[in-house]
């Protein structure tokens, strides 16, 4: 077939003088950041359905996107067309790795036998655009949330045969999944939520998603799949309230139902921000439960009130990000996924290379800017020495266990009553991270 993108090559790195702006400034794939290279570091990834199935409608208009490639049919060949357009674009741009929901590369058939039939024929494509290119699937995930059955949920759902009808769909995705080579399978609880308190048994409906899990858990051994599952938190919207709220609200669910050691999170700073928290937080949050698996790059609009999934840009969340990454370690099956679309004003193919390439170099600068702090050491030892009362005498004592409320009120009455003479320094941390930003 002829190139979607003729006038496109591949995206070369230019360094930071460059005006080109179809190549990259910081991003360099090959330059070594903490003994990896920033392609192992950053483990770029292509959302299949922000970047080829949105159509850039939004509440208040329809779709601008101009996509020559796609005769907008559900056709299965006009499917296995656009996957191949997807890996010019993905191979162009240079990111090693896409992610897809199953509805996203192949069509929803009149029932399970014909979407599944659908699902197969792309795969067959994706397998051989996979073999040609080298790219690799993060994630695949299965969607539970679009069509109609799953108004009321889908292993959360009142009605047990659209349950049933969820597990065999993430059946199929997780076949699909282990025949691509994914390197991990994300559950996102699109509508696994309440809209009103007064129709819905929160205790069954959490029972129920645990049992759909541990299901899951238990076919993925099944077929030898090897990479982890990742639940991805979101408050809110679709649903008034989603089970998978946040991260700490995930990784309480997972502990009390038995399924942490099968589960990461994977994490997205828009539903950080619809949680009411930073980014920073929700990574530091699963990162000290050794949980943090992967993550969603995009970012929102604190000025309007819904899941506005944009390219990152800012340099200060994305040093954020990459400190948390880097002190947990760097990623192993994860990486960071662009679960981001282009705005509505911008409709022309081209638009897609402009907003990868500025997000994988906003992502490429907070990873050398992360580096550097960790380098430079004085935010280590400032926070070290924040806490230099728990490393020894009764600090270490009440640490390694051996203290009682006894033992501690004895302690207390032998001891004046403590006076906090430690500042904060809150503001010298910042002016610290804002020397290094360059």
């Amino acid at each position: 077939m002829s190139p979607a993108f003729p006038e496109i090559s591949k995206i070369p790195y230019e360094g930071p003088s460059s005006k080109n702006p179809l190549a990259f400034k910081h991003y360099n794939p090959t330059e070594v950041v903490e003994g990896k290279t920033m392609a192992d570091q950053l483990r770029f990834s292509v959302a299949y359905w922000h970047t080829f199935r949105a159509a850039l409608s939004d509440p208040f208009g329809t779709g601008t996107a101009i996509r020559p490639w796609d005769d907008g049919s559900n056709r299965v060949e006009n499917a296995c067309n656009r996957a191949r357009v997807a890996f010019e674009f993905i191979e162009k741009l240079g990111a090693p790795f896409y992610a897809f929901h199953d509805r996203d590369v192949a069509p929803e058939g009149v029932n399970l036998e014909e979407s599944n039939r659908n699902l197969d024929a792309v795969v067959k494509v994706l397998k051989e655009e996979q073999q040609r290119t080298g790219i690799k699937l993060l994630w695949a995930t299965a969607n539970l949330f679009t069509h109609p059955r799953f108004l009321h949920g889908a292993a959360t759902s009142p009605n047990a045969d659209v349950f049933v009808y969820a597990a065999a769909q993430v059946k199929k995705a997780l076949e699909a999944a282990h025949e691509l080579g994914a390197e991990g399978y994300v559950f996102w609880g699109g509508r696994e939520g309440y809209s009103t308190l007064w129709n819905t048994n929160i205790k069954r409906e959490l029972d129920h998603l645990a049992r759909f899990f541990h299901m899951a858990v238990d076919y993925k051994k099944a077929i030898g799949f090897k990479g982890p599952f990742y639940i991805e938190p979101k408050p809110r919207e679709p649903t008034k309230h989603q089970y998978d709220s946040d991260a700490a609200a995930c990784l309480n669910f997972l502990r009390e139902y038995g399924l942490l050691e099968h589960f990461k999170l994977n994490l997205e700073t828009n539903h950080a921000t619809l949680a009411g928290h930073s980014m920073a937080h929700e990574c530091e949050v699963a990162a000290a439960a050794g949980a943090l698996g992967s993550i969603d790059a995009n970012t929102g609009d604190e000025l309007i009130g819904w899941d506005t999934d944009q390219f990152p840009t800012s340099i200060y969340l994305t040093t954020q990000v990459m400190l948390t990454v880097l002190k947990m370690g760097g990623f192993t099956t994860g990486g960071l996924n662009f679960d981001a679309k282009v705005r509505r004003e911008s409709f022309e193919p081209v638009d897609l290379f402009y907003a990868h390439i500025g997000g994988m170099d906003t992502f490429a600068r907070g990873l050398k800017i992360a580096a550097a702090i960790r380098a430079d050491g004085r935010l280590a030892e400032m926070l070290k020495q924040r806490y230099t009362s728990w490393d020894s005498g009764i600090g270490a004592s009440i640490e390694g266990g051996k203290e009682d409320f006894a033992s501690l009120e004895k302690y207390a009455l032998s001891q004046p009553d403590p006076v906090q003479h430690t500042s904060g320094r809150q503001e010298l941390f910042e002016n610290i991270v804002n020397e290094l930003i360059c």
